[in-house]
């Protein structure tokens, strides 16, 4: 049972504010930070009340004494009763930043007042797999200044792993190998990262794939297992939808929806690339349609797409649009939202990838709700405290179980 509730204002990891929330569930307390993200899609939930974070603490001390009593171990209960009590489809009276802390909040409190860790409370079967590693090795787009790439994220996954730690070692050296191979390009590189920790060289997008191509080989061929490139365009972010084209501005270059299409096929083609994530803009559905059936064992995943909105999901998965969606509570607002489109997901045969946001706060509960929710892969960057938080929890995790099994990767 939920005994009490506290907030304030706290910052993430880019000093913005955000809010932490405090549960009191049987005399154990539960705590939550609200993340945000940079590149946010249009249907996402609203993070705060239109009046600001501070309005938004206002409401949460106004409508809390509505939640207590509630049963906290009633995921779906707490998320329905939060809805009733905002009233629009995206939180945007109370906030899903608000939403979002409460419910990961209780959960945590909940599983400590059981005496379990919160992988099992939200998943109690006990049939547990450890997720790849996702990590961002080089930034551009918005997570960048001027100067980077267009495309937002190049990113690196150990797919022939046996373990949690020999996945977060390749990555890790990929990482450091990444800035050896910048520096011989440019001597004055002075080591600036973007804000999820990836190297943010002076490159154009051409360049930054031959970057990362050739730092992953060497680690690949280094450590003799499998690593992968894999991108995300974060496509909505350039696409001008008055000129209908997706307009790479640092390199100077338009493409149609047609141009784009093949752009990404010629980038498959040339490094072997396994995973793309919003290569298209967000309502871009016949076009995510159009390159999942053109392309056969690579991850045509979902974020700015689908937003972890099952409705959104589900139109999707009926004319095969995609075959991966990504994970992230705070699109959604609610804990047991998310939940809900994970087990959608999983009904539909889409892959999971639980993902962190790039204003992000050290809290660990992403590790757990990737383990829980089954996620093939867990994407939450390789270096700064704020990443690392969720990947030193894998490796307790892992412990605590006794040696996870990588759950294997297939398209």
């Amino acid at each position: 049972m939920i005994e009490s509730i506290k907030a304030r204002i706290c910052y993430d990891s880019r000093g913005d504010e955000s809010i932490e929330v405090d549960v009191k569930v049987d005399g154990v307390v539960g705590r939550a930070c609200a993340p945000k993200g940079a590149s946010v899609g249009r249907r996402e939930a609203v993070n705060f009340n239109p009046a600001g974070v501070e309005a938004t603490l206002r409401l949460l001390f106004e409508y809390s004494p509505k939640l207590i009593g509630l049963d906290s171990s009633d995921i779906q209960l707490l998320s329905q009763v939060l809805r009733e009590i905002d009233g629009t489809e995206n939180f945007s009276r109370i906030g899903g930043a608000a939403a979002y802390a409460i419910t990961v909040a209780t959960a945590e409190a909940t599983a400590k007042a059981k005496g379990i860790p919160l992988y099992k409370l939200l998943s109690p079967e006990g049939d547990y797999s450890m997720p790849y590693p996702l990590g961002n090795v080089l930034c551009g787009g918005k997570h960048a200044g001027r100067g980077a790439p267009d495309i937002q994220e190049f990113l690196v996954c150990p797919v022939g792993a046996k373990s949690i730690k020999e996945a977060l070692k390749a990555n890790m050296m990929v990482h450091k190998e990444v800035r050896k191979q910048i520096e011989k390009k440019d001597p004055y590189f002075t080591g600036g990262k973007g804000d999820e920790g990836g190297w943010t060289p002076h490159v154009k997008d051409e360049e930054a794939f031959e970057l990362v191509s050739s730092s992953l080989k060497m680690v690949s061929d280094a450590l003799g297992i499998d690593i992968r490139l894999g991108n995300d365009f974060a496509s909505s972010s350039f696409w001008d939808d008055d000129k209908k084209m997706y307009v790479y501005s640092r390199a100077g270059v338009e493409r149609s929806p047609g141009e784009q299409l093949e752009f990404i096929m010629d980038l498959v083609k040339k490094y072997n690339l396994f995973y793309l994530e919003d290569p298209f803009q967000e309502e871009a559905y016949d076009e995510f349609v159009e390159l999942t059936k053109k392309l056969r064992g690579v991850y045509i995943v979902g974020d700015d797409l689908f937003v972890t909105n099952t409705s959104r999901l589900l139109k999707g998965a009926k004319i095969g649009a995609g075959n991966a969606a990504i994970l992230k509570v705070n699109q959604v607002g609610t804990l047991g939202d998310a939940i809900e489109f994970a087990a959608s997901a999983r009904e539909c045969k889409y892959a999971l990838i639980t993902s962190h946001r790039s204003g992000d706060s050290t809290d660990v509960h992403l590790a757990h709700i990737a383990i829980a929710t089954q996620s093939e892969m867990i994407k939450c960057g390789i270096v700064g405290g704020e990443r690392l938080s969720k990947l030193n929890e894998l490796l307790r995790i892992d412990e605590e179980i006794g040696g996870c099994y990588m759950i294997g990767l297939e398209v």
